[in-house]
């Protein structure tokens, strides 16, 4: 059972990574202004998303994805070799600092905190423009558990009122691949399709 908020990025980065690997799964959508009791039972930090496997209880998204990524290796999301996979982890923390820091003031600061996040978010996109245009995917060749926790991202910065430069381009075409994904467009919330 996964419990999600359905308008996360942290649960829509697990709910990517369940519907790239075609794992069917009970998803218990809950408000976060109201979770239910058994959650705190089971999760110290009271934290969405939780995932429950069996007796194992998992409650960061990351550590979620790639646990769901081993569990089951097919397809993979993380490169086999590894130098190729240490890439890939380096890559997952800098989406950690670099974006996924921003997104308590993105999504619940105040007005000029939303502000600052906001342009942080822009910059950091736009001045990554050529990691973008690099490869079909980022930073690899195949689609990678970086993918499935950018995409989260990119799919909320017009509802973050967060619109890219034209230098950005690589962005925009690299977000909308992504988005045209089987995987991606079975992960959707209905409160994440109405944000687009």
């Amino acid at each position: 059972m996964l419990f999600s908020v359905p308008s996360s990025p942290h649960s829509h980065r697990v709910r990517i990574v369940l519907a790239e690997k075609d794992i069917s799964v009970e998803i218990e959508d809950i408000d976060p202004d109201d979770k239910p009791e058994d959650l705190l039972h089971i999760n110290p930090y009271n934290s969405v998303p939780t995932l429950v496997d069996r007796d194992l209880v998992l409650y960061d998204s990351r550590v979620i994805a790639e646990y769901l990524d081993e569990r089951f290796p097919h397809p993979p999301l993380m490169p086999v070799d590894p130098v190729s996979r240490a890439r890939a982890r380096l890559a997952l923390h800098r989406v950690e600092k670099d974006w996924y820091s921003l997104l308590d003031d993105l999504e619940g600061g105040d007005d000029a905190r939303r502000e600052v996040a906001a342009k942080q978010m822009r910059e950091s996109l736009t001045a990554s423009a050529d990691v973008f245009a690099h490869k079909p995917f980022f930073l690899s060749d195949e689609y990678t558990l970086v993918d499935a926790s950018i995409a989260p991202v990119l799919w909320r910065l017009l509802e973050w009122g967060i619109e890219l430069p034209p230098e950005a381009a690589s962005v925009e075409r690299y977000a909308q691949s992504i988005f045209e994904r089987d995987g991606f467009q079975l992960s959707l919330s209905e409160a994440e399709r109405d944000m687009r």
